[in-house]
């Protein structure tokens, strides 16, 4: 049983790290279509944030060799820049939304 949720854990993390480049590849082509300003600023710090989260997806491929305390603090990482990633999206998309003037 144990080597079953191996392999299941194996193949989730393989399967997002394959969501992760496929999003980092695409931010990156958006990342040379943004102006400057307050949203190329932003969009650029969230391409950076993916770029942290693909390197974390990948960390996970090593966990079995990884000491639990180096797992744990990995893990606690991805998960405090993943809900900084979340408000920055929902910010973003506040300052879109103003900027067009939907806001009204």
């Amino acid at each position: 049983m144990k080597e079953l949720f191996y392999a299941l854990s194996t193949a989730l993390s393989i399967a997002a790290i394959g969501v992760m480049g496929y999003a980092l590849f695409k931010v990156i082509s958006l990342n040379k279509k943004l102006p400057g300003g307050t949203v190329g600023k932003t969009w650029k710090l969230l391409y950076y944030m993916i770029g942290l989260f693909t390197a974390g997806y990948l960390t996970t491929l090593f966990f079995p060799v990884l000491p639990d305390s180096s797992q744990r603090v990995i893990v606690g990482i991805v998960f405090l820049v993943a809900a900084v990633f979340v408000v920055m999206v929902i910010n973003l998309f506040l300052k879109i939304v103003k900027d067009i003037g939907l806001d009204q």
